[in-house]
């Protein structure tokens, strides 16, 4: 079995708030998740996932800055080229 697998996520060119859309709710999609986690680990462990924290922060980040390029995009009268891939790779657990 091949050990790593890549999958063409986005690919195209595409209106400043079809953009928006695309990229926010991938972040908004991580924030969540990372937000879940912290929250089941301080629930069931009573501990509190500074990794999660750390990448909430990240993506929080990530998405202002986003906002800024698509709102210069747009009032520019530009396009955005996305493309995302993302690389799986199968690691033993030990």
């Amino acid at each position: 079995m091949e050990v790593t697998q890549n999958i063409k996520l986005i690919d195209g060119v595409f209106k400043p708030n079809e953009a928006k859309e695309i990229i926010i709710s991938l972040l908004n999609s991580k924030i969540n998740f990372h937000n879940l986690e912290d929250f089941s680990n301080q629930i069931r462990f009573n501990i509190k996932h500074e990794n999660s924290k750390q990448r909430i922060i990240e993506l929080q980040n990530a998405k202002e800055e986003l906002s800024s390029l698509i709102q210069w995009a747009e009032s520019h009268e530009y396009e955005l080229q996305i493309q995302g891939t993302i690389e799986i790779n199968l690691v033993k657990h030990v």
